[in-house]
């Protein structure tokens, strides 16, 4: 598993609003058997998610996705089992929204 990388959330619960989880731990705590993950929802709820520091626009597969950095959660890592493709592009940007939830700067 790598920082950045993508996979498709296998909650039946929760995968309509939210299709995909962000992988966001750092490797140098990959001993751990969870992840730190933060989820992506489709842009047209922009309206009642969005703020441009906290959630930024990602581009994936074709579509504008939020990246809600403000659910930042931990999830066992057997469960993450679909790798889609990586943000790691983006790396500097998630970087940015997570440091902004955490410290309002």
């Amino acid at each position: 598993m790598a920082q950045f990388d993508v996979y498709r959330n296998p909650s039946k619960k929760t995968n309509k609003a939210y299709p995909f989880l962000v992988d966001v731990q750092n490797s140098v705590i990959d001993q751990l058997a969870t992840r730190l993950v933060v989820p992506l929802t489709n842009s047209n709820t922009r309206n009642n998610l969005y703020m441009k520091k906290l959630t930024p626009e990602i581009q994936f597969e074709g579509a504008t996705y939020l990246f809600l950095a403000q659910q930042l959660s931990s999830l066992p890592e057997d469960v993450l089992n679909d790798r889609i493709g990586s943000l790691e592009q983006s790396r500097e940007l998630l970087i940015d929204a997570i440091d902004f939830a955490i410290t309002g700067i």
